[in-house]
Formats: C-alpha cells, sequence, structure tokens
C-alpha cells in the first residue's frame, strides 16, 4: 500500500512536519517492503491554495493514505474526494507514524483537524515572501525579518501551537531542520569569503 508523509527531512528517521500544505516535504512510502521517495514540497510559498495543490500532489502519486501532523479543510475535501484517507494529528518520526499505521494504530479522520489558515502568519498571511528574502522568523508571531536568499528559502514555523508532546515533537522537527538550513548557510558564506579572498589577492599581484 502507498502512503503520504509529511516531513520535515528527506528519510524515513525525519520528524513528521507538523502542515500538511506546506511541508517541507513530502515522503511517499510502499509500506509493503518500505521503499520510499522523497519530494520537496514546491508549494510551501503559496500565497494561498497550498493545501489543495499539495492534496493534488500527492492524489497523483497514487497514494491511499496520507499522516501528517495538521490537515486544513481544502486540503482535507481534496484528499477524501480523491479516496485518500487522512491521519492527522501525528508526531515523532516518520519510521515511528509508518510502524503504528501498519500496526493499526492510527484513525483515520473524518474532518480537517485545524483551520484553513494553520502554517501561515497572522491574520491568516503568509510571511514575507519578497523574492530573495524568504522570511526566517522564529514563529509564534515573532518573525524576525532575517532575510535568506532563494538558494535556500526556509517556510516560516507555525504561528499556532500544537499542544502537549505533538508541539514538542514539531519544535524539535523544527529546531533539527533550521540548523541543517543554518549549516548550508555557512558553508556558502565561507565559500564565497573564500572565493572573495582569491580576487583580492590577486587584484594584489
Amino acid at each position: 500500500m502507498k502512503i503520504a508523509l509529511s516531513s520535515t527531512g528527506k528519510d524515513l528517521d525525519s520528524a513528521i512536519d507538523p502542515r500538511f500544505g506546506r511541508c517541507a516535504y513530502f515522503i511517499i512510502v510502499e509500506t509493503d517492503d518500505m521503499s520510499y521517495e522523497a519530494f520537496e514540497n514546491e508549494n510551501v510559498s503559496l500565497g494561498g491554495g497550498a493545501g489543495i495543490q499539495s492534496a493534488q500532489f500527492v492524489a497523483s502519486k497514487g497514494v491511499k493514505a496520507v499522516i501528517t501532523g495538521n490537515c486544513g479543510p481544502n486540503a482535507f475535501q481534496t484528499l477524501s474526494a480523491a479516496g485518500i484517507e487522512v491521519f492527522a494529528g501525528q508526531a515523532g518520526s516518520v519510521k515511528e507514524a509508518i510502524e503504528r499505521f501498519k500496526n493499526g494504530q492510527l484513525t483515520a479522520g473524518t474532518d480537517a483537524n485545524v483551520s484553513d489558515k494553520f502554517g501561515m502568519g497572522e491574520g491568516g498571511q503568509d510571511y514575507d515572501q519578497t523574492p530573495g528574502f524568504g522570511g526566517m522568523g522564529m514563529g509564534r508571531g515573532m518573525g524576525m525579518g532575517r532575510g535568506m536568499p532563494d538558494w535556500q528559502r526556509q517556510d516560516q514555523m507555525n504561528s499556532e501551537q500544537i499542544p502537549g508532546e505533538n508541539e514538542l515533537q514539531a519544535l524539535k522537527g523544527e529546531a533539527k531542520s533550521l540548523m541543517e538550513q543554518m549549516e548550508k548557510i555557512q558553508e556558502r558564506i565561507r565559500a564565497l569569503e573564500a572565493k572573495e579572498k582569491g580576487r583580492s589577492s590577486t587584484r594584489d599581484d
């Protein structure tokens, strides 16, 4: 059976992303042999309709179920119309969620578990998506406004809280993802500094 999971990373050890429409990655898993593919979510920066677009994407992959942290009404309706069951309210790693699913420990939802504005900024507006400057606010309505280049755009953390253990797992996943982003930024900075230093040496000669 083929299922889709919202993930903060590209492998089965990654944390479940609490967002569906604006998750970092979709991992499509064949539960019979645990083979999988990871797809970067191209809908993270959409001003609207991310849930519907993401639902249509996973439906195009032929999945029969979606496992995620939270699913809004538009995405839920689109998935349901495609005959896809939705198992929301999940946390922990992708691998753990798959095991719970295979063991029959998950219950399919009958409706969305968050509003259609979940995963967006205050007032339902996306965080700063000015070209070349993806928002890097730290969530909870505390956007820090630090721009990041297009090559490393990171979607904003959710402004809505997830109760209890789910929130803890989600925050750990977000923290891990942000640390990975920072490491890549530092690598890019070092590369640019080395390039600039090389130019300076050439001019001095």
